[in-house]
């Protein structure tokens, strides 16, 4: 990820050392595996062998050949996701377990989880589950967002809080950056924006990249002047701060999923917060034109579906196929796959590589609805699912 802090949690076990290491040499010497088939997001056909969990261009004897024909594509990225996170905060391992076979199920192996209360850091001594890049735990202010979920933590704490998240994190930090102020009966961003900009900079001195919590306006305008990282949902955003995030790279998830649930938020609250069911809807009515407007004007946009908490897990081809509609098939597939792996600084498919890839039967930019139903997955070498 280009920070060096993303290497040095004890606990982290990257993806090439989990592939590396599951199994000894003479009992992962059975497992070689070949593949034919149009590498995305090229056109031509390739020869592909999977031994010892790794990717090899070179022939591999022995090997069984899993696909003749199809089309493979890197392991899906699920860039906005949380495992082990329920409606009512940190759920239990065999519950974590089960999120993570959902996504992995779905051809996710490499999630970015932006925020969860649990500890789920024995995933990483599982082979058969996706590679998870962790944010710690949100970053919010006292009955200032979802009950349970967050470390709460008042504007004077949240420069050695956000230390904390990033010690507990793989290299990423996640602010709740804005949500309902029941004393104004709206969205109203959370943190002072010279404290927002020095926690940033704290950040970054730590090798951690920040992301936040955005739908309403103000916001996101701030934390994108600040220097921030990343931003979540985006609903807000203006033509101004679209060209300062396309200016300094700065990463869109939008969570496309999510935002579905605006009207419905809208409608639940009216009754005691007019203004900002209000909000929400005029939100809901521009997200389609204004993440067109962001991805035309350059702004790094990825695929991420917020499973967790209320939204079930497993549906990153349903935000494939709503990003289609903001880019086109070949930018939506990108936004989960080979462009996801190249921002979180994780390899695709190369000599060498760990094994993570998916293979289908029609060709997903053809076809994007196909991506529901994967012909095969492969993670760590290994078929999962054929």
């Amino acid at each position: 990820m280009g920070h060096s802090h993303a290497h040095q949690h004890p606990h982290q076990h990257t993806h090439a050392h989990r592939a590396a290491a599951l199994a000894p040499d003479d009992a992962g010497s059975s497992e070689r595996y070949h593949l034919h088939g149009v590498l995305l997001p090229g056109e031509e056909p390739r020869d592909l062998w999977i031994c010892d969990g790794v990717i090899r261009t070179d022939p591999v004897r022995d090997a069984t050949t899993l696909a003749h024909d199809g089309w493979l594509m890197p392991g899906l990225v699920d860039a906005h996701c949380h495992i082990g996170l329920g409606a009512k905060g940190a759920v239990d391992a065999e519950t974590s377990e089960q999120q993570a076979l959902q996504d992995r199920d779905a051809g996710t192996l490499l999630i970015r989880d932006a925020g969860s209360p649990a500890d789920t850091r024995w995933i990483d001594d599982r082979d058969d589950l996706p590679n998870i890049i962790r944010a710690g735990r949100h970053i919010a202010r006292p009955k200032r967002y979802i009950r349970n979920y967050a470390d709460e933590v008042e504007p004077e704490d949240l420069i050695v809080t956000v230390e904390k998240q990033a010690r507990a994190g793989d290299g990423w930090v996640k602010l709740v950056g804005d949500w309902i102020d029941r004393n104004t009966g709206d969205l109203e961003p959370l943190w002072p924006t010279d404290v927002a900009r020095a926690a940033i900079e704290h950040a970054h001195a730590l090798g951690a990249k920040v992301t936040a919590h955005c739908f309403g306006e103000q916001s996101v305008a701030e934390l994108v002047r600040a220097g921030i990282d990343g931003i979540e949902h985006g609903t807000g955003l203006d033509d101004a701060t679209i060209q300062l995030m396309a200016d300094n790279h700065t990463a869109l998830t939008p969570t496309m999923i999510n935002l579905e649930n605006f009207p419905d938020i809208a409608d639940s609250a009216q009754e005691r917060f007019p203004t900002y069911a209000s909000h929400l809807r005029q939100l809901y009515a521009r997200r389609v034109q204004i993440l067109r407007n962001a991805n035309e004007a350059g702004v790094p946009m990825y695929a991420g579906t917020d499973a967790g908490g209320t939204v079930p897990h497993g549906q990153i081809a349903a935000e494939i196929e709503l990003l289609v509609g903001i880019g086109g098939a070949e930018f939506a597939l990108g936004a989960a796959s080979w462009r996801a792996r190249q921002w979180l600084g994780r390899p695709s498919i190369s000599e060498g590589a760990p094994a993570d890839l998916i293979v289908y039967d029609q060709d997903p930019r053809m076809n994007p609805g196909g991506v529901a139903h994967p012909q095969l997955i492969v993670l760590n070498g290994h078929p999962v699912r054929c």
